[in-house]
């Protein structure tokens, strides 16, 4: 029986570590990433190193979970910002393209200027307000720019039981201390990692099922990926902690209150409409993916 090879590149990250569990019933996965916990080795800031892997490889899909997503640090390291997430998936999707595979790609709310009112679409005007958001917005353009078959997948205020995120912090901060201030004005959708692998499995099951394949070619674009409803940084925080017996005192401020290098949008709420309409997947909503993370048996 024939099976697909798939390329999962950043295998230990937030996302790509659920990623390497989730899609592993649909075909001969090759995990690389720059740490040696992967099976193999990828430098996305070398092109050489990124043709080397693919022609070597030869998948038949490539699922770019890396990126540069230091949002603060990226206003000082720009280059590098850029290099990672725009001139390397532009390389991966020209890869892509010279093998007529499937590239599927992950971007961010942050190509966004938060001065919306109402869930952004996947037609509404970008405009991002930092070095991160251009960057990512970047390899969104180059991308669709060489063709091809590729998936873009945007998605927002990622947490997860590994790596450093919001959730964790809040955590750990609040067994440090007794009080906590967290930003209450800036609106987003709390989105669990393994949310975000499962419907990517979904989504491809979808696209290599012999009894309904579907047109991939048709399908390539961009689509907003985010669990449902929306939040601020405040509650979230009220929420991750209102499981401890003993909990800090939580403080609302607003972004003013606590200065940054890089803007962060204000509203970053993304439709998930046309995700639904063309493969039939709806996510939970924050609060509910919010506590299948804190039940989870494994992390």
């Amino acid at each position: 029986m024939y099976s697909k090879k798939i390329l999962l590149i950043a295998p230990t990250g937030q996302v790509g570590w659920e990623l390497h569990r989730c899609v592993q019933p649909l075909g001969q996965i090759l995990a690389v990433g720059r740490s040696h916990k992967s099976q193999a080795f990828i430098d996305l800031s070398n092109p050489d190193s990124i043709r080397s892997v693919m022609r070597e490889v030869k998948p038949d899909i490539v699922i770019n979970a890396a990126a540069y997503t230091a949002v603060d640090k990226a206003e000082k390291e720009s280059e590098l910002a850029y290099i990672v997430n725009g001139t390397a998936p532009s390389i991966l999707a020209e890869e892509c393209l010279r093998l007529q595979s499937l590239l599927v790609h992950y971007s961010t709310d942050y190509v966004f200027d938060g001065s919306s009112d109402k869930p952004y679409t996947e037609d509404d005007p970008v405009n991002p307000m930092g070095i991160y958001g251009a960057s990512k917005l970047a390899g969104e353009q180059a991308i669709i720019s060489v063709g091809g078959k590729y998936l873009i997948l945007r998605t927002a205020w990622i947490y997860g039981l590994r790596g450093n995120n919001f959730l964790l912090t809040m955590q750990r901060l609040a067994k440090e201390r007794k009080e906590l201030k967290v930003v209450s004005d800036q609106i987003g959708s709390p989105t669990w990692s393994r949310i975000i692998a499962t419907a990517t499995a979904h989504i491809l099951a979808q696209l290599n099922s012999p009894l309904y394949p579907l047109d991939i070619e048709g399908l390539s674009g961009i689509y907003h990926l985010t669990c449902n409803g929306q939040t601020n940084w405040y509650e979230f925080a009220k929420s991750i902690i209102a499981q401890y017996e003993q909990q800090p005192n939580i403080l609302p401020i607003t972004t003013d209150d606590y200065p940054a290098p890089a803007q962060r949008p204000m509203y970053s709420v993304l439709s998930n409409d046309k995700l639904a309409k063309t493969f039939g997947i709806v996510l939970p909503n924050w609060d509910n993916g919010l506590n299948l993370c804190l039940t989870s048996s494994y992390n």
